[in-house]
């Protein structure tokens, strides 16, 4: 089986018959959009192009919200491949501060915690790395789609995140013990870039673009001096980049969270080669 992979220019004929394994598009999911949205706004210009109502369509590897890059849009019989495409290993581009956490160790919730920067520094997180590399054992964030006696990690978190919220108290990390550990695999993992907290304080990550989607929250952390790093990771599946900022904080006797997050590979698909919203979308309005 072998699919039509849709890139710029492509000119796709009006029957989904003439493609009898389906289509891929790559697509470099934007910023506060979710991967449901993605797949949303494609399935509706695929079902008006292909005439055909019941047409599938989905995404091999969920982004979240907050992250941007590589999302494999399978139409058609590609779907079947979805599964396939989600086991290749992926690279992903992680802006990882320091000094702090945050509920879901990203920036959709806010901080809640800050600690030590004693051990914090270029050369102590170059020192670390290393330990990274290799098969080993990952506690998934509280906010994921892990399931716990059935129910998935993220309704118990936001249950825990409103209690907290309203009485007052601190968000329980620790929660995290009761999801079960994943096996997995970092092939490699390069620092890029670190900026000291005096360095960082005046270049925060940029605001959102106005006509991005205002019901995901991005915490403001600008009234913060933090450590900040740019570090390239190649991974298996089920990695989450999110669980692995936060033990690269407790790896230096601190905390950590990710302010970015931008997935530069997916297999051999790569960013660079992948279409924004609008040419997908150009391609099935031909």
């Amino acid at each position: 089986m072998e699919a039509l992979v849709a890139y710029r220019g492509l000119v796709l004929s009006e029957s989904i018959e003439d493609y009898p394994d389906g289509i891929i598009i790559p697509i470099d999911k934007p910023y506060r959009w979710t991967s449901a949205d993605v797949i949303r706004k494609v399935k509706y210009h695929a079902i008006k192009h292909f005439h055909k109502k019941n047409l599938k369509v989905g995404h091999a590897g969920t982004l979240d919200p907050l992250a941007s890059g590589v999302l494999l849009v399978c139409i058609g019989k590609a779907t079947k491949l979805a599964e396939e495409l989600q086991r290749h290993d992926k690279e992903y581009i992680a802006g990882v501060s320091f000094g702090a956490t945050t509920p879901s160790y990203d920036l959709e919730k806010e901080i809640d915690r800050e600690y030590s920067l004693d051990g914090v520094s270029e050369e102590s997180l170059r020192a670390v790395l290393p330990s990274f590399l290799g098969w080993q054992e990952q506690i998934a964030p509280l906010f994921s789609a892990k399931s716990v006696d059935g129910v998935r990690a993220y309704e118990m978190a936001r249950r825990m995140y409103r209690t907290a919220c309203r009485e007052g108290g601190d968000f329980d990390h620790s929660a995290t013990e009761l999801l079960s550990k994943q096996n997995i695999c970092i092939n490699s993992i390069e620092l890029l870039s670190y900026l000291g907290a005096d360095e960082a304080m005046n270049r925060e990550v940029a605001a959102a673009d106005t006509a991005a989607r205002e019901r995901i929250h991005v915490a403001d952390i600008s009234a913060y001096r933090l450590p900040k790093a740019e570090i390239r990771v190649s991974c298996t599946k089920g990695t989450y980049i999110r669980a692995l900022a936060r033990d690269l904080g407790e790896a230096l006797g601190s905390g950590a969270f990710l302010h970015s997050l931008r997935r530069s590979r997916n297999g051999a698909f790569r960013v660079e080669d992948a279409l924004g919203i609008e040419d997908a979308i150009a391609i099935l309005s031909n």
